[in-house]
């Protein structure tokens, strides 16, 4: 096992870094502390190291100190808690005039792969001259256990499939200051190919028949390698059938006593225990989200209806069974991304009277904003029923301003107490500050 670390060590140190679109994730390195970057699988956590490695190398950083492994690579399967400080032994052997001298950058790939990686980690920060780099497809790794494993000696940070800004760069298109009307064309037709293709790295620029294989492709090893293989799951059609079911109904309400029903009357013994065990694995791998009703009372608000939403929404497409979901479904799960991408304490919010407002997005600073989403404000009722919803929430919230997301509507509405703005979904993506 030593032989084949050192050989995967000095392997890599030769590659060409294919470090891709350079993401708009700003990470800060603190002393003493593991930078953790965590996502669902294929969002380009693994370029996004190339990245970091990439930017060392222009400061002058060899190669040389640069001590990579994947942990996905069957190579490294005999690998476990016991020997794996087998991994620095093998790098010392190649380079021991670096010990305690020079400062060597680990990065170690898809981690929690490994079980019992994080008092390794933690040693290795303790005992040696180093800054190390860890990625993984768990939200688990963000945790209050993972924090107390590693004693404080972690730092996460997430990264999602492309945003809309990210995929302008991809593009190729500026999208930085004011937009002048000539690239207000461009960047609209760039939002129609975003609003196709999704944002998961590799799928952009593909033809159609191509795509949909990827996201079937990464569906399948999400369900059987992050939930299956991961949780030890023997009978995994129940898995399977909740998952294809929730995709259905992407942006609709669920319990998970209907859910469970559900599964029953396809012939699966699954407890509502086990259900709700599968909803916090679909989490888990960032795959699916759920969205709690806005309220003060954490039972109430544990109790109520729930929303389900998906990492990406051409994702949806491409494996949904195409019956149940709409276009409509499709924009709200949409914004829900690129809200997700700035904060985690997003909610929906049902108003006295029984309308609904698809988001409240609360700040780490407290402060809040009011979104709701519709593809179009052209129908008399439609429009009354969206700000009327809108208008109350502020009311009964004491805000001053909501915003309607809808795919290509702009304009201002002025009431008694405040404002709401009606956006397009291209602005409103790139009105938000970044991840």
């Amino acid at each position: 096992m030593l032989d084949t670390i050192k050989m995967i060590i000095l392997d890599f140190q030769e590659e060409i870094l294919q470090t891709g679109i350079p993401r708009r994730l700003k990470i800060k390195t603190i002393a003493k502390k593991a930078t953790i970057c965590i996502g669902v699988r294929r969002s380009g956590k693994s370029t996004y190291l190339y990245q970091i490695m990439d930017r060392l190398q222009k400061e002058n950083v060899s190669r040389e100190n640069f001590l990579y492994l994947n942990f996905f690579d069957d190579r490294l399967h005999g690998l476990n808690s016991e020997n794996l400080g087998l991994v620095t032994d093998a790098y010392y052997s190649i380079y021991p005039e670096k010990k305690n001298t020079e400062k060597v950058y680990c990065f170690f790939d898809e981690i929690q792969a490994l079980s019992g990686w994080e008092p390794f980690v933690d040693r290795l920060i303790r005992t040696e001259k180093c800054e190390v780099y860890l990625t993984g497809s768990s939200a688990r790794m963000l945790s209050k256990e993972i924090a107390t494993q590693m004693r404080g000696r972690a730092l996460s940070w997430e990264i999602f499939p492309f945003s809309f800004r990210e995929f302008l760069d991809y593009k190729g298109i500026e999208s930085d200051g004011p937009i002048s009307t000539k690239k207000r064309y461009t960047v609209r037709k760039a939002f129609e190919d975003y609003w196709e293709t999704g944002g998961f790295p590799e799928a952009a620029g593909l033809e159609r028949h191509l795509r949909i294989k990827i996201h079937q492709e990464y569906f399948q090893a999400i369900l059987f390698r992050d939930l299956v293989e991961r949780h030890d799951v023997s009978h995994p059609r129940a898995l399977v059938d909740l998952s294809h079911r929730l995709i259905d109904n992407i942006a609709s309400l669920y319990t998970v006593n209907s859910l469970t029903g559900y599964l029953k009357s396809l012939g699966h013994n699954a407890p509502k225990s086990a259900v709700s065990g599968y909803i916090e694995w679909f989490e888990d791998a960032y795959f699916l989200f759920t969205v709690r009703i806005f309220d003060a009372s954490l039972a109430r608000s544990n109790t109520n209806p729930k929303k389900i939403y998906c990492i990406d929404h051409a994702l949806v497409t491409s494996v949904g069974s195409g019956i149940l979901v709409n276009s409509g479904h499709l924009l709200e799960n949409l914004v829900f991304t690129a809200l997700r991408r700035i904060s985690t304490g997003i909610y929906y919010y049902k108003t006295r009277n029984g309308a609904e407002v698809d988001f409240i997005v609360q700040h780490k600073d407290h402060s809040k904003i009011l979104v709701q989403v519709c593809e179009s404000l052209a129908g008399p009722q439609t429009r009354k029923r969206e700000v009327t919803a809108l208008s109350d929430a502020m009311s009964e919230l004491k805000m001053k301003s909501g915003v309607i997301v809808t795919r290509d509507t702009e304009e201002k509405i002025s009431m008694t107490g405040g404002k709401i703005e009606v956006m397009p979904v291209w602005q409103f993506l790139l009105s938000l500050p970044e991840s």
